[in-house]
């Protein structure tokens, strides 16, 4: 994604599958398709080839399921399969796990992330709603990354990590009061700089398509440009791009194809959307679904937002 190219065209233009719902814990059939999902657009969806230091990860994580199949080799063998490329295989690795483990809210969780990923907007809110119902009055706790920062310190929660792919696929469904809802309480479950500014993202997009401009102002009231974010860089410079702290041409200069970049570019694209500028919305996000990394939540968003919005 090059986030150069799409102001370029931003400035230029300026101047100028319905799916069955299931149980939560029935395991899904069998993914015998040599694609991993068809898109909003109507393309097959296909992984590249996992890098070699990816796939030691994954044997490594694959002996250790294969020699104790508890409950934290289930999630971690889901995980790294997904990270592979094969997301297919992973929502069968944790409905299978949840045949062994039912009512486990990190399986659900993590399935539901991997529906998102292939599409399945419904399936991952049946999971994440019952997730969310899962882990009422528990303790909330810190979940270890699957690929940590260089820093390596996690920047997420168990709780946490539930609304915010709960808020997202609410908003993919075009379900925008659920997922403010979501979003609300995604931000109340830690009070960490990467935890914010994600939160804060997603709740500004969905208030500013809904036309509260107003609320959607205020979400951005704690959003500083000193907030010590460890990963979420692209989501802090997205808020404050909304704020006003920053300039369309000052997010200049990326040119990875990355979910990071994705994500900035579609905070971009959203931002001259709700500026009234729809034909430069549809050139950046035209240009975001032009990458390889399908399965990033700019992209999906971006995909969503052309197939259902232009």
């Amino acid at each position: 994604m090059k986030i150069y190219s799409i102001l370029c065209l931003a400035f230029l233009v300026g101047c100028n599958q319905p799916t069955k719902k299931e149980a939560p814990n029935e395991p899904s059939e069998q993914w015998t398709a040599d694609y991993q999902a068809i898109s909003m657009l109507g393309d097959t969806l296909r992984s590249s080839t996992a890098s070699d230091k990816m796939m030691a990860q994954y044997r490594t994580k694959k002996a250790s399921y294969d020699a104790d199949p508890n409950l934290e080799n289930t999630i971690w063998l889901g995980r790294f399969t997904a990270y592979k490329g094969d997301y297919r295989k992973a929502i069968e690795i944790y409905s299978e796990g949840l045949q062994k483990f039912p009512d486990e809210s990190r399986l659900l969780r993590h399935r539901g992330h991997r529906y998102i990923s292939v599409r399945e907007f419904d399936k991952a809110i049946n999971d994440l709603e019952k997730a969310a119902d899962l882990i009422s009055g528990k303790e909330n706790r810190v979940e270890e990354d699957g690929m940590p920062n260089p820093q390596g310190i996690p920047v997420s929660t168990m709780h946490g990590n539930i609304y915010y792919h709960l808020g997202l696929a609410h908003y993919l469904a075009g379900n925008d009061e659920k997922a403010i809802d979501a979003y609300k309480k995604c931000l109340q479950t830690s009070s960490n700089a990467d935890n914010v500014v994600s939160a804060t993202h997603w709740l500004y997009t969905i208030s500013c398509r809904m036309g509260n401009h107003t609320e959607a102002q205020q979400y951005l009231n704690s959003i500083q440009p000193d907030m010590k974010v460890i990963e979420n860089e692209a989501y802090l410079q997205a808020c404050l791009l909304y704020k006003g702290s920053l300039k369309p041409s000052d997010l200049a200069g990326t040119t990875e194809d990355s979910p990071s970049n994705s994500a900035l570019a579609y905070g971009l694209g959203n931002f001259m959307l709700c500026k009234g500028d729809t034909e430069t919305a549809s050139v950046i996000f035209n240009e975001i679904v032009s990458g390889s990394d399908w399965a990033s939540f700019g992209y999906i968003a971006a995909e969503v937002d052309l197939a259902t919005k232009f």
